[in-house]
């Protein structure tokens, strides 16, 4: 058991801002309250003159799949054989001794979403991982949170000259798919009446079916307006959950945004403009969506921009017009909830899982110092 002391609490939940105690048993928050008895055998952290946060997440980045600074050997981020493969899960390419882990954690990122890259129309599934271990399935906080799909440069780029040169045939392929998986999900339940009528296995027909039922969203990389709008377009067409990736031109269709009211992972903005698509990339955007009311995460893409830079990310935001409070929800409780895992981590809150940050001073500047950071209560140096 560990009982931290006296710190001031950002609990990112209905309480507030608060100076308590955080008592953890067993990797989890078991109690907050204000002088909290000391139980036996409990070790003691006195946090007086400390700010504590919920671990940050980010909900849309590759480490574990594309190492940074490694080349072919440590990209296994896109199987650019076929443009259709949603049969291929994340958690099958995760390496744990990625340095980008402990960079990660060393800044207070305590859990991730990483998957595949964004080259193919559908390229697999993403997982919500902790940044501390040496084995992914000891990590996985969840291990399907959505199914990645992608519109605009990269799947043009990646399949030009071979089966994929415009947008059209973008939209075209990832609507055949869902086509199919529906005409598969309607054979397999009424297979259960007449087993005679089962179909044949298709693998990548079976991965579709969370998608097609509603209960896996589809995780949609697209930066420009027109591709954001065709990816809302084609989750209404066939009655899908949806997360919007990117949104580099969001600020240009905030009312179809907010008629569609889904999950936004805005970034990265803090790179050079490496392709046309992202010619309007603006630190404004995520305040100026955020303003608008829809629920806000700021993302890194790491290894794009290193996940080290998250809070940082952050605090550029503020500066360029984001509400305080709002930038911190969107490193923490927004991105749990835009993984579907607020039930585990994003807030503290008694019972859920003990991912704290601990600093001097307010994470979101580039003067204050992270004191400790814990994964599932322990302490990580």
């Amino acid at each position: 058991m560990r009982l931290i002391q006296n710190g001031k609490l950002h609990t990112m939940a209905d309480q507030g801002t608060i100076i308590a105690d955080i008592l953890i048993d067993n990797g989890k928050i078991a109690a907050i309250g204000e002088q909290l008895e000391v139980p036996s055998e409990c070790e003691v952290m006195d946090a007086s003159g400390l700010d504590i946060y919920p671990g940050f997440i980010d909900c849309h980045c590759h480490i574990g799949l594309y190492e940074d600074g490694i080349g072919f050997e440590g990209n296994d981020t896109n199987e650019s054989t076929d443009p259709i493969t949603p049969q291929l899960r994340g958690i099958d390419a995760i390496n744990p001794f990625d340095p980008s882990f402990k960079e990660a954690v060393r800044a207070g990122v305590t859990t991730i979403g990483t998957g595949p890259g964004s080259a193919n129309v559908v390229g697999g599934t993403f997982a919500a991982v902790k940044t501390v271990g040496t084995c992914v399935d000891e990590m996985i906080v969840k291990e399907a949170v959505a199914m990645k799909c992608a519109f605009g440069e990269n799947p043009k780029r990646c399949y030009q000259g071979k089966n994929n040169n415009t947008r059209m045939a973008t939209a075209a392929k990832l609507r055949e798919l869902l086509f199919k998986a529906n005409e598969y999900s309607m054979k397999l339940s009424e297979a259960q009446q007449d087993p005679a009528k089962r179909p044949a296995f298709d693998m990548k027909l079976n991965a579709m079916l969370p998608v097609v039922r509603k209960q896996l969203p589809l995780k949609a990389h697209a930066h420009r307006a027109d591709d954001i709008c065709t990816a809302i377009r084609i989750a209404k067409e066939f009655d899908l959950k949806l997360t919007l990736e990117h949104v580099t031109e969001g600020q240009f269709i905030i009312p179809q945004l907010q008629a569609a009211n889904v999950p936004l992972a805005v970034g990265p903005n803090l790179h050079a403009n490496s392709k046309f698509e992202i010619r309007n990339m603006t630190f404004t955007t995520p305040g100026v969506l955020s303003k608008a009311g829809l629920q806000v995460s700021i993302v890194t893409d790491a290894p794009i921009v290193p996940l080290k830079y998250l809070a940082m990310s952050a605090g550029l935001a503020v500066k360029s017009g984001m509400d305080h409070e709002e930038a911190l929800k969107a490193i923490t409780i927004n991105p749990a909830k835009h993984l579907g895992i607020e039930d585990r981590v994003g807030s503290l809150e008694v019972g859920k899982d003990a991912d704290i940050v601990m600093t001097d001073g307010d994470p979101l500047t580039i003067f204050t110092t992270i004191r400790h950071v814990l994964v599932n209560g322990e302490i990580v140096d």
